[in-house]
């Protein structure tokens, strides 16, 4: 039986679009903005080459200055952003290609050196993170941030309203909202970077409340069937550790259900694989506590995408650097042939080396 056979490569209904295949392109981090974190032709040319993908999420993007942690990532919050980013839309439709724009807030995964004025990044707490920041100047070691007061916290629902309308601008098909891998939003989450003992603290229904508050907000900017989340419960990425995260998550699904979001991307275990995860965490058990699309990532390949499928474990398989280095990935999954190896030290250059030049299969 040839793999094109099974329905990891037929069309998906996700909401009010059609997938062609059932295969999404992970957010990639690649730091190639140009002045003004504004996208550029090249870009728009990186991820046209691989819009054979049923989804694109693009990379992690920026909704504020205040959200920036990585040098030479792109935002969408700017006029400039917005004509950059329709480049890359435009060329993504005309290969019949679909994308979304995951919005992006770092919150204490960040530096000074990436901030307005170099004022201190903010968190949910004062709590420093045992971690690096991407600047301009190199990795520069991240500092304690700053709490952020109650009466700023609606400013930070405005920044990804700002940011949703923009993306809407900019040609987007939807967005997928960013509480994971130890940001802004998973820092409220997580018990240990959550100390506040405000209506933001303490109670998981406090922790959870500018997840949900955040997504009802970007539900009002977009349909919500073009509104997708990732949450990454057990990854250790960023310095993030939380004790019982089963019962957060339970309680976001409980909270976020109502809101018939498109899809739930979970990052499934720490790196290393799916098969790595923390033994007292059962996936499956959200997959069925969410009413969303659920959409697995981390570590897969084909067989066990085909498996994942065959279990009806996930509706939609991510599937992140060996894009990298394959813009005819799906292709190469469907016909079975050999990926390029992903070259490291072009991961985060500022050229098309090792961005525009993978070959494509002959």
């Amino acid at each position: 039986m040839k793999n094109s056979e099974f329905d990891l490569f037929q069309p998906f209904k996700l909401g009010p679009l059609v997938l062609k295949n059932r295969i999404v392109m992970a957010p990639l981090t690649r730091s190639r903005a140009s002045f003004g974190d504004v996208p550029t032709e090249m870009n728009a040319d990186y991820y046209a080459q691989r819009a054979s993908a049923g989804l694109i999420i693009s990379e992690a993007t920026n909704i504020s200055q205040q959200g920036k942690g990585y040098a030479f990532t792109p935002g969408i919050y700017t006029q400039d952003q917005i004509a950059g980013w329709k480049l890359v839309t435009n060329a993504v439709h005309k290969k019949d290609g679909l994308i979304f724009c995951q919005l992006w807030h770092v919150g204490r995964i960040s530096h000074p050196s990436l901030q307005k004025n170099n004022e201190l990044p903010v968190s949910a707490s004062a709590v420093k993170p045992n971690q690096q920041a991407f600047t301009e100047s190199g990795m520069q070691d991240c500092v304690t941030p700053r709490a952020l007061e109650l009466i700023e916290i609606p400013e930070i629902i405005e920044q990804y309203i700002h940011a949703s309308k923009c993306a809407k601008e900019a040609g987007f098909d939807g967005v997928e909202i960013h509480a994971a891998n130890g940001y802004l939003l998973q820092q409220f989450l997580g018990e240990k970077t959550n100390l506040r003992n405000d209506i933001y603290g303490g109670s998981v229904e406090n922790r959870v409340r500018l997840v949900v508050e955040v997504t009802k907000a970007v539900c009002q900017i977009w349909e919500s069937h073009r509104v997708g989340i990732r949450l990454s419960p057990v990854t250790p990425a960023n310095d993030m550790d939380e004790d019982n995260p089963m019962e957060t998550y339970l309680q976001l699904a409980q909270e976020l259900n109502p809101m018939k979001l498109g899809y739930v991307h979970f990052v499934e275990g720490a790196t290393g694989g799916p098969r790595n995860i923390r033994p007292d965490f059962d996936f499956h058990k959200l997959h069925r506590a969410f009413d969303a699309v659920y959409m697995a990532n981390n570590g897969y390949d084909l067989k066990l995408a085909l498996e994942t499928r065959k279990h009806g474990d996930a509706e939609l398989i991510c599937f992140g650097r060996p894009f990298i280095s394959n813009p005819d990935f799906v292709e190469r999954l469907k016909e079975n042939i050999p990926l390029t190896p992903l070259d490291p030290t072009t991961l985060y250059t500022r050229g098309r080396e090792g961005y525009t030049d993978y070959p494509r299969m002959t």
